[in-house]
C-alpha cells in the first residue's frame, strides 16, 4: 500500500495517518441501529460514511474487519416492545429484518459481524465484574451497578468537556441522557416492572445491561482490547463513546480505540430533521415516493462526512438526471467501434484516476473525487462528440469507472440498456398524467386501461411517471 491515509481523528482534533495495529488490516467498530423502528435517513447518513469508509480501505488494499452492532435490549426496545404487546426479541426481529433490507436498497457493503445485544450478555457481565473488582464500578442501593467516573481522570477527554463543575455522586439511569449531564451511569440496570419479562441473572441480581457497557463488550469480543477505528455519529461523541472509553479503559488498563471518526448531522431542507417539523423521513418513505436506493445512495454520499449534509428532494431529482447522464455515457462507450489504440484517454484517465485517489485518501474527501469523476465525463464527452475516441480507449474508460464504483456503488457501468419504450406509449402515458394533473380522473383511467391492452404498465414517480411492459 504506497498511498498514505489520513483521516481527521477526533479525539486529537486532527489529521493524522492511518497507521493500523496490523499491517495491512483495518479493524473497525461502527454503532449500528437501535431496532425499535425503521431507520431514518439520518442514520443512513452515518452508515453510508461507514460504508464509504470501508470501501475506501478494501481500494487502498487494507483487509478489513468490520463490526457493526445490533442494539435490540435497551429502554426503547423494552418501552415499545410492551406498548405493542410483544415479546422483546419478536418485536426487534421485525426492525432488525428491514435495516437488513435497507442496507440491500442502498447497495451498503456487509459488514463482516452484526453482534446483537441480547447474544452477549455473559461478554457484558464478565466486564463489569471486571470493573467491579477494580474498584472502577458499584452497586448502589436501587440494586444498579454504576460506572465510578471519579475513578477514571481522563473521563471527558473524546468530547472535551469541561469537569470543573460536576457534582459528585450524581447517578444516571438511563440509556441516554442530557449532553451536559456527567455523572456516574449505569453498566448494569436493576429489574424492575417496567421491564416485565425482559431480564437476566447476574450476581448483583436479575436486570439488564446498560446501552454504554454493550458496545464495548461486543468491540472487545471481536476486534480485541484495542482496535484500529470507531466510527459513529457525532451525537454517539457524548455520552456513548466517552462512556465506551471510560470503561474499556478501566477495565483493561490500555488504549481502547486509536482514530475516531465522527460524521455530522443530516439535514432536511436546511432545518433540523424532526416528526414535529413535518420533515422526518425513513428510507422506506423516501423509496415510496420513487426514488431508486442508487439516487438515494448519491445524495447520501454528496458531502464531507464531517460537514452537515443537506437532503432535499429537489437532490434526488438531480440525482435521477445526474445518473441517467452517466448510464447514457457508459452506453455510448460500449457502442464506440473506432479503430486505434487508446493512446487519446492515457493522460485523462490517469489525470482522474490521481486526483480520485488524493481525494478519498484525505480524510474521505469525497467532493474532491467527485470533481474527478466529472472531469473525466466531460473529458470523455468531449472525445466522443468529436469522433476522437477509439474502441480501446473507450474500454479503458469504462474501466476506470468501474474502479470509480468499488467506491461510490451507484453506476451500473455493466447495466443492460433498457427496451426502448415505443412513442405511442409515452404519448399514452403523457396523457394519463396530464389527466391526472388536471384531476380528469375517467380519461386517466381510460389511459391507463389502453396501456395495458398494449401491454404496458405506468407508475408514478416523483419526477413524473416510469412506463414499463407488463410481465
Amino acid at each position: 500500500m504506497n498511498t498514505k491515509i489520513k483521516f481527521f481523528n477526533t479525539m486529537d482534533r486532527r489529521l493524522e495517518e492511518f497507521r493500523p495495529i496490523h499491517p495491512g488490516e483495518a479493524r473497525m467498530y461502527t454503532c449500528g441501529p437501535t431496532v425499535y423502528n425503521f431507520a431514518h435517513i439520518g442514520n443512513f447518513r452515518a452508515y453510508m460514511f461507514e460504508d464509504l469508509l470501508r470501501r475506501t480501505l478494501k481500494y487502498f488494499g487494507y483487509k478489513v474487519t468490520q463490526v457493526m452492532n445490533l442494539t435490540d435490549v435497551d429502554d426503547k426496545t423494552i418501552r415499545d416492545s410492551q406498548a405493542c404487546g410483544m415479546k422483546l426479541d419478536d418485536f426487534t426481529a421485525k426492525y432488525k429484518k428491514a435495516f437488513f433490507e435497507d442496507l440491500e436498497t442502498l447497495n451498503i457493503e456487509k459488514a463482516e459481524v452484526y453482534p446483537a445485544a441480547t447474544e452477549h450478555i455473559k461478554e457484558m457481565i464478565a466486564l463489569i465484574k471486571t470493573l467491579v473488582e477494580k474498584g472502577c464500578a458499584y452497586q448502589a442501593e436501587d440494586n444498579c451497578v454504576y460506572f465510578s467516573i471519579a475513578k477514571f481522570p481522563e473521563y471527558g477527554r473524546l468530547a472535551k468537556i469541561d469537569f470543573e463543575n460536576q457534582r459528585s455522586g450524581v447517578r444516571i439511569k438511563n440509556d441516554e441522557y442530557a449532553k451536559d449531564a456527567v455523572a456516574d451511569f449505569a453498566l448494569w440496570k436493576a429489574w424492575d416492572e417496567k421491564d416485565g419479562d425482559v431480564y437476566w441473572e447476574s450476581p448483583w441480581g436479575k436486570g439488564r445491561p446498560g446501552w454504554h457497557i454493550e458496545c464495548s463488550a461486543m468491540a472487545m469480543r471481536y476486534l480485541g482490547k484495542t482496535f484500529d477505528i470507531h466510527t459513529g455519529g457525532i451525537d454517539n461523541m457524548f455520552p456513548h463513546h466517552e462512556d465506551e472509553i471510560a470503561q474499556s479503559e478501566a477495565a483493561n488498563g490500555c488504549t481502547y480505540v486509536n482514530y475516531w471518526l465522527h460524521c455530522a448531522h443530516l439535514m432536511v431542507d436546511g432545518d433540523k430533521m424532526s416528526k414535529s417539523a413535518g420533515n422526518f423521513y425513513t428510507l422506506r418513505e423516501c423509496v415510496a415516493k420513487g426514488y431508486s436506493g442508487r439516487e438515494l445512495r448519491w445524495v447520501l454520499l454528496g458531502a464531507h462526512y464531517r460537514k452537515k449534509l443537506n437532503f432535499t428532494f429537489a437532490a434526488c431529482d438531480q440525482a435521477r438526471a445526474t445518473l441517467a447522464k452517466f448510464d447514457e455515457l457508459f452506453s455510448c462507450l460500449k457502442e464506440t467501434a473506432a479503430t486505434g489504440n487508446g493512446s487519446e484517454v492515457e493522460e485523462i484517465v490517469s489525470r482522474a484516476k490521481n486526483a480520485f485517489d488524493t481525494g478519498l485518501a484525505d480524510d474521505l474527501n469525497i467532493s474532491e473525487a467527485l470533481a474527478a469523476v466529472f472531469g473525466l465525463q466531460h473529458d470523455v464527452t468531449k472525445l466522443l462528440n468529436t469522433g476522437s475516441l477509439s474502441k480501446p480507449g473507450a474500454e479503458t474508460v469504462l474501466a476506470q469507472f468501474r474502479k470509480f464504483d468499488e467506491i461510490f456503488g451507484l453506476f451500473e457501468v455493466d447495466a443492460e440498456k433498457g427496451e426502448k419504450i415505443p412513442p405511442e406509449v409515452l404519448e399514452m402515458a403523457e396523457k394519463r398524467r396530464a389527466a391526472r394533473a388536471a384531476k380528469d380522473w375517467a380519461a386517466a383511467d381510460a389511459m391507463r386501461d389502453r396501456l395495458k391492452e398494449s401491454g404496458w404498465t405506468v407508475e408514478d414517480a416523483a419526477d413524473g411517471f416510469r412506463v414499463k411492459r407488463l410481465d
